[in-house]
């Protein structure tokens, strides 16, 4: 019988061993670390998450995953293909951990592709959500980009009028989802099977901070960033 344990936040890292763009992507160095060692260091260096927990089905990414200080929860290999969606793993992940007696009040997740954040940026985004009384909250960066896109075959503007060009810094400002931080209440991804819901509040973080890890060129260019930015690595 599990006694249970109320904490006021925990981290879900999910890292998959399949990778198409780089094999072995989530355990590749990355100044002098693996990639997803960067996540679980950034949650250490938290104030505010209590306890962490890498969610994956490769025996390699939860090796090292231990060596750096996170609990392991293995993941099905039925939950671990190309087509299932984080949503589907952070279920997973959520109740194998309420099933141990482990009651947390928020869920950090984070992504390890989106390593240029830090221990102070997660405690910002759980302050900013409990004081702004948000339910779910996400990282953006300011997009200050003029979109278009294709609607059978006609080419149309989305986020501005081409036909009253306004000028950027006189547009209402836009942001975009860089996929490094998301904070929820267990309820949401309970009830909606997503990472957002209810009141969903906006963490703005900087604009070189909305770089992710998809390719070699993705790996030399953020080492070149956290290089640059030693408070990141």
């Amino acid at each position: 019988m599990n006694i249970s344990t109320k904490v006021e936040a925990i981290a879900i890292i999910p890292a998959r061993g399949g990778s198409k763009g780089v094999s072995g992507k989530n355990v590749r160095m990355l100044v002098g670390k693996p990639l997803i060692a960067h996540s679980i260091l950034d949650c250490q260096e938290s104030q505010l998450v209590d306890r962490i927990y890498v969610s994956t089905d490769d025996p390699k990414i939860a090796e090292v995953s231990l060596e750096y200080g996170a609990e392991i929860i293995h993941r099905p290999a039925e939950l671990a293909g190309d087509t299932v969606s984080s949503e589907s793993a952070l279920i997973h992940a959520l109740a194998t951990i309420e099933a141990t007696g482990t009651t947390p009040e928020l869920v950090v997740f984070l992504q390890c592709t989106s390593p240029l954040r830090s221990g102070a940026d997660i405690d910002r985004a759980i302050t900013q959500l409990r004081q702004e009384n948000a339910d779910s909250l996400l990282s953006v960066s300011p997009n200050h980009r003029f979109l278009w896109e294709r609607v059978d075959g006609v080419a149309r503007s989305i986020n501005y009028d081409y036909r009253n060009r306004q000028r950027r810094q006189d547009m209402n400002p836009q942001f975009m989802e860089n996929g490094s931080i998301y904070v929820f209440k267990p309820w949401v991804l309970k009830e909606s099977g997503n990472r957002l819901g209810g009141k969903i509040s906006l963490f703005e973080m900087s604009e070189e901070q909305n770089w992710e890890i998809d390719s070699i060129a993705d790996f030399e260019y953020i080492e070149f960033l956290l290089n640059r930015q030693p408070q990141l690595v």
